[in-house]
């Protein structure tokens, strides 16, 4: 779940994310102000004004690349202190397609 403490949330992923849209829900079923954007060019200062803290999250198909893009715009416009927390680690796998096993094997 999200930080209980946070004010602001940056939620990470595209539009049409359930998964994105879904984590942004969330944040502001608690009351947290959530922004659902593509990356670092969609932040907006004025979004952070008297918070304390954010919460940084991102959708599944968002590249971690993008995430600390957007933690580095953090620091250079705050000064922010980055703490990493981990809420909930998923292993999920899921079996190819029976056509495509052979495939994956070298079978064919």
């Amino acid at each position: 779940m999200l930080a209980n403490e946070a004010q602001v949330a940056v939620v990470l992923g595209s539009q049409n994310s359930s998964n994105s849209q879904r984590l942004a829900e969330l944040a502001r079923e608690r009351g947290i102000r959530a922004y659902l954007i593509d990356g670092p060019a969609d932040l907006e200062r004025s979004w952070f004004e008297g918070a304390e803290t954010v919460v940084v999250t991102a959708g599944a198909s968002a590249p971690e690349t993008v995430v600390e893009q957007c933690l580095d715009w953090l620091r250079d416009q705050f000064g922010a202190t980055v703490e990493l927390r981990t809420i909930r680690e998923e292993d999920v796998t899921f079996p190819l397609p029976r056509e495509l096993r052979g495939v994956a094997l070298g079978k064919v």
